[in-house]
């Protein structure tokens, strides 16, 4: 019986014992996993915080892609408010009136609106707009490969080719009606435009935008004016309407880039301006195809949205 009662208390000690050592022990292993955990996130990320930092990653992208196709957005409407500027000076021989600083509140309301949608309707939208600017980038290397393809066969008789602008553009801002449809400035009915417009002052330089003959000088009134018709060869014309002074005459040879003629308002015009024509095998085509010779492609691109932009005709 006394045996029995020693072994209790030392049973009842041992007991005791094990709980403590267990105790210490998972405290010991929750210490070392807490340690590493700690430890672990200093150096690495779980993967919940990778998807987060690669999410922000791409936010990040695609708000810069957007922000730079604002700026291009931009970009072509400072381009059409200083062709409107441009073409109120020659008009009215003054400045006009600044109607861009009662619309920036305006723009830029406009673009908080945009940076305040959804990120899943922004993304939308701009894989929507990235596809399509993927089309319409592969037309264009096509057409481009397509024409140099051309240039290469033809050797010096590219310098017959219509490639430059009759007048100086650099900025781009000089181009007030674009080929096709639009409203006569006179007669007020849709009539087709076969040529481009550009608002210049009076007496501004006009140059042969290729090699060629001088195939005719038109002094007398009419609706076109002062004109020059220059015969490039390989089936290529180009016409410049409403002169104010002729400098060639017929059967002349000129180089690109020579000063035919000066710029002025005669024949039926609306106000001073250039109208410029391409001819291929006797169909008029759009000139803006044709200036491949000084615009980058992101000119160009700018300048077909500029003529995309619907414009008046001055003749």
């Amino acid at each position: 019986m006394a045996t029995d009662r020693n072994r209790s208390p030392r049973k009842a000690r041992t007991l005791k014992q094990n709980v403590i050592r267990t105790t210490i022990n998972a405290l010991i292993w929750l210490g070392a996993v807490t340690l590493y955990y700690i430890v672990y996130s200093l150096f690495f990320d779980t993967p919940s915080e990778y998807e987060l930092k690669h999410s922000t990653d791409r936010l990040r992208s695609e708000y810069e892609l957007l922000e730079a196709r604002y700026d291009s957005l931009l970009a072509v409407a400072d381009n059409i408010a200083e062709r409107d500027r441009n073409i109120f000076r020659i008009l009215f021989e003054s400045d006009p009136y600044d109607f861009e600083r009662e619309n920036r509140t305006e723009r830029t309301t406009r673009y908080e609106e945009i940076l305040n949608r959804p990120t899943h309707r922004l993304k939308n939208e701009l894989d929507t707009r990235t596809q399509q600017m993927e089309e319409r980038m592969k037309v264009l290397a096509r057409s481009y490969r397509s024409l140099q393809r051309q240039i290469d066969s033809m050797g010096s008789a590219c310098n017959n080719i219509p490639a430059i602008q009759p007048v100086i553009n650099h900025q781009l801002s000089l181009l007030t009606a674009s080929y096709g449809m639009r409203i006569h400035p006179f007669y007020k009915t849709l009539k087709s435009h076969q040529g481009v417009d550009y608002t210049i002052p009076e007496g501004s330089r006009v140059f042969a935008t290729a090699d060629g003959r001088v195939k005719e000088v038109s002094s007398r009134n009419s609706t076109a004016g002062l004109t020059v018709v220059i015969d490039h060869g390989n089936g290529f014309e180009t016409s410049y309407n409403h002169l104010g002074r002729i400098n060639v005459k017929r059967g002349q040879e000129v180089r690109r880039g020579d000063i035919i003629a000066l710029s002025g308002n005669t024949g039926l015009s609306l106000s001073p301006h250039l109208h410029y024509e391409v001819r291929h095998n006797g169909m008029r085509v759009d000139p803006i195809h044709y200036f491949f010779l000084e615009l980058s492609p992101a000119e160009y691109q700018r300048m077909l949205r500029i003529a995309r932009s619907g414009m008046q005709s001055f003749d």
